[in-house]
């Protein structure tokens, strides 16, 4: 056995063969280029996997955001005084007062992506006035973290409870209603108490007995008006409470939200939940209003 003459050593390689029998062998030469063309086809073989594969990773994500319940930009947007407390004048036929223009102050209302991504997603639809403009952020992040329910607001400062019942009627005609829907609505009609039943009344035929209504109920005093005005606020915010009431013996799907309860039954009163007799405190008030519609909220799942 020799090696062939000429052939170097680095590029030469045996193969045997069998002819007839017998054994020879045969020299094969493998060229260097060769080589090199066969591990940068198998180095770009790899890197075309991998980039695939990141292509498809990426068109993934995408559905993903696209298909994610947002907690949207729906943030706090102001016109005109940019105010979160509705003008009032006079005593009113009730004691406390007349309401006044509440068109132009402080909202919070989720763009129609965040409407029908919480629709596809089995989320809750929330209607209130400014006490909802300024804890409905942190209710949304409380109910994510909490029970994972996506939220969509309509939240604008003064509203009465016939304006938010308006734009539940409007939702309900461009989108469709989810099965659970929160009225945080009727603080502004202390004003007209009489109006309030219709208009819970109202809501629940939008609704329909195979939704669930909670609607938290209403506590106003406010501090800074004279002693008598507070008393009718009280007595206002009774009234509308007890119609709330009423109808959720007519309606067995309206839950009722008792804030106003909550408030009065803490040993040192309504005083620190409350910063003028209204709105919530923070970070207190908000935090507990906010737990006590989680806690309803968390008993439907």
């Amino acid at each position: 056995m020799h090696q062939v003459r000429g052939a170097p050593r680095h590029v030469a390689a045996r193969r045997r063969l069998t002819l007839g029998g017998v054994g020879t062998l045969k020299q094969v030469r493998v060229h260097p280029q060769h080589e090199r063309v066969s591990i940068l086809r198998a180095f770009l073989g790899s890197v075309a996997s991998i980039f695939v594969t990141l292509v498809v990773l990426a068109v993934l994500a995408g559905a993903l955001v696209v298909l994610e319940p947002r907690t949207t930009d729906a943030d706090t947007t102001a016109d005109g005084t940019g105010s979160y407390s509705v003008p009032t004048k006079g005593p009113g036929l009730y004691g406390s007062g007349t309401l006044g223009s509440w068109q132009d102050l402080i909202r919070r209302i989720s763009p129609e992506d965040q409407i029908r991504d919480v629709l596809a997603f089995d989320g809750i639809f929330l209607f209130g006035d400014s006490i909802a403009v300024q804890d409905s952020a942190a209710l949304e992040r409380r109910l994510a973290d909490s029970t994972g329910d996506s939220i969509a607001f309509h939240d604008w400062s003064g509203q009465p409870t016939s304006a938010a019942v308006d734009a539940l009627e409007e939702w309900s005609r461009d989108y469709g209603l989810p099965r659970r829907i929160v009225m945080a609505v009727g603080t502004n009609d202390i004003f007209d108490p009489p109006a309030f039943a219709a208009q819970v009344e109202r809501a629940m035929k939008l609704a329909g007995p195979d939704r669930t209504v909670y609607w938290v109920n209403v506590y106003v005093s406010r501090t800074k008006q004279p002693p008598a005005v507070r008393d009718a606020d009280l007595a206002n915010s009774a009234w509308v409470n007890d119609e709330l009431y009423q109808a959720s013996l007519e309606y067995p799907n309206l839950r009722i939200i008792d804030w106003s309860a909550f408030l009065t039954s803490r040993p040192d009163g309504p005083t620190p939940y409350l910063r003028d007799g209204v709105h919530t405190s923070e970070p207190l008030g908000g935090s507990a209003r906010n737990e006590l519609i989680a806690e309803a909220i968390k008993g439907s799942h």
